[in-house]
């Protein structure tokens, strides 16, 4: 192939500390795998700034390149599903955990763990969606399987400026359920509501202290925990759903089981980091029927480069961060 090293944000935790940045390594030092992808796009998650911080332990080996998303172009494949040419992605699965992720030129992941590039979107738009984008429709998808239904109530998105709780936001508001965004950004609210948001509150107006409170609503997507996730379970009508995706708040649940055993309420733990193959494709499938290339890029998305990646970081670590960051990594993508 002619290529011997690659551009890639890599992370350290060495006698030297812990440090990340951009580097040239050798083709040959990336992870195994039966897949070799030249890595057009990738995306910016929570996940991705505490790995390149160091604010959170998320890598299990050093060095690793970082980046938990990444889609692009087969170049080389040792396995009968993909071959070269065929336009794929990969979310999670180990991406920066225990295998080189997609900061990176080329990435090279075992076959189980890529997905052929759906209809109607991009490779970039895909990277708009990432893990946060899958997490929202993994959260619908198991939402809808234990008969979530819109005459229940109205779907509360907890963290409704985040990546996660932006999407949930809009993908919610297409599969037809009122969304009511709760979230700390008041500043926001007429952007939220042009996602499809019918109503949007701060978080002060559903915190409650109380076991069990009205139903407020049919049910929850919360990417925050702590009080908020508490508060969620306790304000859910009988049957209703309360998915739970994110710890930004805490790891931590101070709560009664009498939402579960009076009104039948359930919580639903969304781990999207590991999801099996056969239900990944599920969930890119009902992504690619709800969203298209012109109702993502109204997400407020900014492409940046690699060396842009500690700037988006911090800003996301600090609460400062606001819309969709997606990380270009072959200037001839488009």
């Amino acid at each position: 192939m002619g290529i011997t090293t690659i551009r890639a944000f890599r992370i350290h935790n060495d006698a030297e500390g812990y440090r990340s940045g951009v580097e040239q390594i050798p083709l040959e030092a990336l992870t195994p795998g039966d897949v070799l992808i030249d890595v057009h796009y990738s995306s910016v998650n929570y996940k991705d700034a505490l790995a390149g911080t160091g604010k959170g332990k998320i890598l299990r080996r050093f060095p690793l390149n970082g980046g938990i998303d990444c889609s692009g172009v087969v170049i080389r494949s040792e396995c009968r599903q993909f071959k070269p040419g065929d336009s794929v992605l990969v979310t999670g699965s180990g991406l920066s955990e225990t295998l080189d992720g997609g900061y990176s030129q080329k990435v090279r992941v075992p076959h189980q763990h890529v997905i052929a590039l759906p209809s109607r979107l991009s490779l970039r738009d895909v990277m708009i969606l990432g893990t946060a984008g899958f997490t929202a429709g993994l959260a619908l998808l198991r939402m809808l399987e234990n008969r979530q239904k819109p005459e229940l109530g109205p779907i509360a998105v907890n963290g409704a400026t985040g990546g996660v709780g932006m999407l949930a936001t809009g993908l919610f508001a297409k599969a037809g359920f009122e969304v009511h965004a709760i979230s700390g950004k008041p500043e926001h609210a007429p952007f939220l509501k042009s996602l499809g948001a019918a109503e949007v509150f701060p978080r002060d107006d559903v915190l409650t202290d109380k076991p069990m409170d009205s139903a407020r609503f049919g049910g929850a997507v919360d990417s925050v925990g702590g009080a908020m996730l508490a508060s969620l379970l306790a304000q859910t009508a009988p049957y209703g759903n309360v998915a739970s995706c994110g710890l930004v708040s805490g790891i931590e649940l101070h709560a009664t089981v009498m939402p579960f055993i009076i009104r039948g309420v359930s919580l639903l733990g969304i781990a999207s980091a590991g999801t099996e193959r056969a239900l990944r494709e599920r969930v890119w499938r009902l992504l690619a029927d709800h969203w298209s290339s012109e109702s993502l890029n109204a997400l407020k998305v900014r492409e940046i480069g690699l060396e842009g990646l500690p700037e988006q970081f911090e800003g996301m670590l600090c609460g400062r961060s606001f819309g969709r960051a997606v990380v270009k990594i072959n200037a001839n993508a488009c």
